[in-house]
């Protein structure tokens, strides 16, 4: 055997790091005969083999087009020389089982996504993968399986939805239920905007938690360049879903890995691009999670520390009128990302799945149409520093997260509403209970209380919907949709279940919050504290068994990112 088949064979191997353990070798028949039966050829042994995980279902319509985005990115992986498998994963509808007790199943799903991906990726041996998500909690639980993994792969977004009808969407329907319990909708009025918010596949369509998500991974380097500003049903996200599966296998030759790419520069990069973008309070669970299953330190105030620097710039839903496809129409996120890396507000030396750097991937990129309204620019901002303000004080020791676009003022100061559940505290909202100056206290709604710390929409959307964003806070361990805007602040650590101080809150205690001081304080005396804490008793455990209660021993708190893998 010469030289050159030599090294031929050696490189060989080596891109097939994982799969030549399962298909080399007479022992290894068994294994070779399943996978014919799967349509695998004598030639497709020696390949690269190439997951592609799916998160398509009939569940959601974020996720309901993505079965056939696969099936590009397989035709993708198989034209550069992999061989594709494909396997799908869950996925929950935020959407549908907001406001109900099968919200707290929202969180957990993300877990579940990661660890079934790691399950499959790693018992059957891929070489690398592309995983495709659209709804809320599949993206980060897919890029939370590739760090684990550290096999190269890429991330596929879904796409945004397109709007309905004078922008209409998901929280436009939630805010409608309010509407109409102030008597400023009719029920019939409701049914039309019921009727028209949803007209077909993508996920929700403002800067809600999956489009802040989706432009974190780009900004991460974990997508090809643009992957999160596409309609999803259009030539250029089947274009993208195919160039994954190319990537991927670009990814496997080249021997770079998620850990070369998901470094500490760029998860300042994400950050970077979600405030810039005024995106979800999820981002900030969500990014603390991935970074910790990639072994990068990120917490709670690098957001306060990036943030002082980076100004709000894009005027989106839902403090904004516009849509993600609004966004997708005037060029992405890619021209945002080329002013940040323009003002030194980006890494541009991070590498990404394209092989290049941020920078190279910037360099082409066109700036904004000159008439557009939607980013705005930097002497101009919607807000010279972040939207997502870290709390902290005698309510909130170790920490708490503020959506505060300046649009609702920078401090209240209110008499404490407290409710025990998401569910009484709606309907005390919808009721008239509460009333302008009142502090809506939602406890025992975080991580291992929920246990799965529920998105509160439907109350923060009620209270907008009566008019009242302006003049009612919310507070809650649980945290928030990205469609959620008022004055709201989530995430609140340690959460009441396990006696934060949450849990002693009564009817009537003063609340002051001050987005620029950054505190969060309950205007009562340590000592009545200490006596209430005294007649403190933990609520009973919402699960006994399953899912929910294995997730209530395991989970971190949500200040760490709300994990479940690390021991």
């Amino acid at each position: 055997m010469t030289d050159r088949q030599n090294r031929k064979d050696e490189n060989g191997k080596a891109q097939r790091r994982y799969s030549s353990v399962v298909v080399d070798g007479i022992e290894k028949a068994p294994s070779r005969a399943m996978l014919r039966a799967v349509g695998f050829t004598d030639e497709d042994f020696g390949k690269s083999q190439i997951g592609i995980a799916s998160t398509w279902s009939m569940v959601t319509p974020c996720n309901m087009h993505i079965g056939k985005l696969a099936d590009e990115a397989a035709a993708g992986a198989n034209a550069a020389g992999g061989k594709a498998v494909l396997f799908n994963t869950i996925t929950v509808s935020d959407g549908i089982s907001m406001g109900t007790p099968g919200m707290r199943y929202s969180l957990v799903s993300r877990e579940v996504i990661a660890d079934s991906i790691e399950t499959v990726v790693g018992g059957e041996g891929f070489d690398g993968f592309v995983a495709i998500g659209g709804c809320d909690k599949n993206m980060p639980g897919c890029l939370m399986a590739m760090s684990r993994l550290n096999r190269p792969a890429v991330f596929v977004y879904g796409g945004t939805i397109q709007p309905g009808p004078q922008r209409r969407d998901i929280v436009s329907v939630f805010e409608a239920v309010g509407g109409v319990a102030s008597g400023r909708l009719s029920e019939a009025e409701l049914l039309d905007v019921e009727r028209t918010a949803i007209p077909g596949p993508g996920s929700c369509g403002g800067m809600y938690t999956a489009n802040t998500m989706a432009s974190a991974i780009e900004a991460l380097g974990m997508s090809l360049p643009n992957s999160s500003a596409q309609d999803a049903i259009s030539e250029h996200k089947r274009i993208d879903s195919r160039n994954a599966g190319e990537a991927v296998v670009n990814l496997i030759r080249a021997g770079i890995r998620p850990s070369d790419i998901m470094t500490r520069a760029a998860f300042e990069n994400a950050v970077t691009v979600v405030i810039a973008l005024g995106g979800s309070t999820n981002a900030v669970l969500h990014l603390i999670a991935m970074a910790c299953e990639a072994g990068v330190e990120l917490e709670l105030d690098d957001f306060s520390r990036i943030g002082a620097k980076v100004p709000v710039l894009a005027d989106l839903k839902p403090s904004g009128p516009y849509t993600m496809s609004d966004l997708v129409a005037i060029g992405g996120v890619q021209p945002l990302m080329k002013r940040l890396l323009n003002q030194q507000l980006l890494h541009g030396d991070c590498l990404t799945v394209s092989g290049k750097t941020m920078a190279e991937n910037l360099a082409a990129a066109p700036d904004y149409p000159p008439e557009q309204d939607i980013v705005k620019s930097f002497d101009q901002p919607i807000k010279p520093d972040s939207h997502l303000v870290i709390l902290y004080g005698n309510l909130a020791p170790e920490g708490a997260v503020a959506k505060i676009t300046g649009k609702e003022g920078t401090s209240f100061s209110g008499s404490a509403r407290v409710y025990g559940s998401e569910e009484s505290a709606l309907q005390a909202i919808l009721d008239g209970t509460v009333v302008a100056g009142d502090v809506v206290v939602i406890r025992y709604e975080g991580p291992k209380g929920g246990p799965g710390m529920r998105e509160m929409l439907s109350p923060t959307s009620a209270i907008v919907g009566k008019g009242l964003g302006d003049q009612v806070a919310l507070i809650t361990d649980g945290r928030f949709s990205g469609g959620s805007h008022g004055f709201v602040v989530g995430h609140v650590t340690p959460e009441a279940a396990v006696g934060g101080p949450l849990a002693l809150i009564e009817d009537g205690d003063r609340i002051t919050i001050h987005a620029e001081e950054r505190t969060i304080e309950l205007a009562v005396d340590d000592a009545e504290l200490s006596a209430r804490r005294e007649r403190w008793t933990p609520p009973e455990p919402e699960a006994g068994q399953g899912v929910l209660a294995k997730y209530a021993r395991l989970v971190s708190s949500a200040s760490l990112g709300a994990v479940t893998g690390q021991v």
